[in-house]
């Protein structure tokens, strides 16, 4: 058994989100000005959680945030990340660099709601999911070659008791190590707003993780601001091939922006 941490952040702000324009894979634009603060005040945030594995997208919003964090970081500064294309937003086809608004307009025509339809060109939902699927046997892979099965581990109902545990882990205003007791390895993982949700659905609804006590479905699946935050704890056993496969899951919180009101403040 082998238990981490997995703390999932969408990049910050570029000037297509500011302008409510469609990016996906085809669009790979650099933060703005906003974004920038966003990704300084999400890495100071998160100073102090001692990330042993870091991951990005390999689109430059991504990037650029993921390099923020670490630059803020106290233990994390100057360490490698891997970028991988497995975590890149969900492609919207023929109306990526237009308004999300002509989206809404061709669903509507096809009878569809915006978030389950697929424009022409771009991914389906499921395909979505299926990269993050590879996403997660990578990730998975890559935890146990590096830090083997002898990582401290969270009993059974550590992981998978979501009500009393997540009630007796997080405090009610939140704080940046919440979920963080008892684990002492930690993912950190850079991307995108459609690409987290689907995440978060999967590890939900398919992989059965539990949930924070008293925490509404249309919170956990709701967009995720610029730099938002999620966090699940994850727990790794051997198959028979010797594989490793997810025993047990449990989320902490998702679409957090605690960090955020330091900016508002400010304007």
């Amino acid at each position: 058994m082998f238990t981490f941490s997995l703390t999932l952040v969408r990049h910050g702000e570029t000037p297509y989100n500011r302008e409510k324009l469609l990016q996906g894979q085809g669009v790979d634009t650099s933060l703005s000005e906003t974004g920038m603060q966003q990704g300084e005040a999400v890495g100071r945030y998160l100073r102090d959680i001692p990330f042993n594995n870091v991951f990005s997208s390999n689109l430059q919003r991504a990037v650029q945030t993921a390099e923020l964090i670490l630059r803020n970081n106290t233990h994390c500064s100057g360490m490698e990340m891997v970028l991988e294309p497995l975590l890149r937003e969900r492609g919207f086809g023929v109306c990526e660099g237009h308004p999300k608004e002509d989206m809404k307009n061709m669903a509507n025509a096809a009878g569809q709601s915006c978030r389950d339809f697929t424009p022409p060109g771009g991914e389906t939902l499921n395909q979505v999911r299926l990269r993050f699927k590879k996403f997660l046997k990578v990730l998975f892979k890559q935890m146990v070659d590096v830090h083997g099965w002898s990582g401290p581990d969270a009993s059974p109902g550590d992981a998978t008791n979501g009500t009393s545990a997540a009630a007796s882990d997080v405090a009610p205003d939140g704080s940046a190590d919440d979920g963080l007791q008892g684990v002492s390895v930690h993912a950190l993982v850079v991307s995108h707003g459609a690409y987290i949700r689907i995440a978060n659905k999967h590890l939900v609804e398919d992989l059965n993780s539990s949930l924070p006590a008293g925490v509404k479905m249309s919170h956990l699946f709701a967009p995720c601001p610029n730099t938002g935050i999620g966090r699940f704890v994850l727990t790794l056993s051997q198959s028979e091939s010797g594989s490793p496969v997810l025993s047990a899951a449990r989320c902490v919180f998702t679409n957090r922006k605690d960090h955020l009101e330091e900016l508002t403040a400010a304007e």
